[in-house]
Formats: C-alpha cells, sequence, structure tokens
C-alpha cells in the first residue's frame, strides 16, 4: 500500500480551489465593478484548476512518469512510462489552452469543454479502477468536481 503524498495533495487542493478564490477575490478587488458572478469565478478556475493544474501535471508525468505510474495507478515497474510520458503531453496541451484562456477569452469555452470531457472520463476510469490508496481516491474526487463545475460553466455559456 502506499502512503499519503501530502505535497501532491496540497499542490492539487490549491490549484484547484484556493487559487481561483483568490484570482476571483483580487479581479475584484483591483475592478470594483466587476461583480461576482460563475462566469468570473470559471475564469479563474479554467486557468487555475485546468490550466496550471494540467500543465504541471504534464510536465511532471514528462520528466517524472513514476509517481503518476506507481502513486495514481499502483504500476510497480517502468514499463508504464512512455504511455506516462504522453499522457505527460497530453496534459500539458490541456494546460496550456487553460492558461492562455485567461488572457483569450474565447478559448475558455473550448478549454472548458475539451478539459471538462477529460476530466469526467478520467474520473470515471477512476470510479472503475476502484482506487486502493488516498492518492487515488484524492484523483477520483477532483477529476469528478472539476467535470462538473466544468460542465455547468459549458452549460451557462450555451
Amino acid at each position: 500500500m502506499y502512503k499519503l503524498n501530502l505535497t501532491y495533495i496540497i499542490l492539487v487542493s490549491f490549484l484547484t480551489f484556493l487559487l481561483p478564490a483568490i484570482g476571483t477575490i483580487i479581479e475584484m478587488w483591483v475592478n470594483r465593478e466587476t461583480p461576482l458572478d460563475f462566469i468570473l469565478l470559471g475564469k479563474w478556475f479554467i486557468f487555475s484548476a485546468v490550466g496550471l493544474r494540467l500543465f504541471i501535471a504534464g510536465i511532471r508525468q514528462i520528466t517524472r512518469p513514476g509517481f503518476t505510474a506507481k502513486e495514481i495507478f499502483q504500476m510497480k515497474t517502468g514499463e508504464s512510462y512512455p504511455v506516462i510520458r504522453e499522457l505527460g503531453l497530453a496534459n500539458l496541451c490541456f494546460g496550456l489552452i487553460g492558461i492562455i484562456s485567461l488572457f483569450l477569452p474565447s478559448w475558455r469555452i473550448v478549454s472548458a469543454f475539451g478539459s471538462g470531457l477529460y476530466f469526467g472520463l478520467a474520473g470515471i476510469m477512476h470510479l472503475t479502477r476502484k482506487p486502493a490508496d488516498i492518492n487515488g481516491r484524492f484523483a477520483l474526487v477532483t477529476d469528478l468536481i472539476i467535470f462538473i463545475i466544468l460542465l455547468a460553466y459549458v452549460l451557462m455559456i450555451f
């Protein structure tokens, strides 16, 4: 059994929950005419929970595939590393779209739709595998939370 990876839990929690709230509050404070609404929160959520999280995950999966293989999927050999690295490339691309969406608002819906679908399907895969440890369960829960928030954002835009 693998033990809790506190750094992973803290980083994902910060990027998924705290940083979007901080970005929203700062934007409202800087521009006092900006209303608090789901679109504003979605802007910062897509930037942080999708963009930064997937970008960082992608870099880590490309450079250190062992973490994802061992601590998320409980794979014990390096045989999976080429596949994990390719997953990292996909995460890097999805992450960049989310980061760029902070500066190009028209990209937000694309990021929310594509990444939301990705997080939803990944969450379902985690569910079917029934994660054995806290790291896998945490990935499952946060993937599904992100999916639900992005689904709500997409539905609100349309």
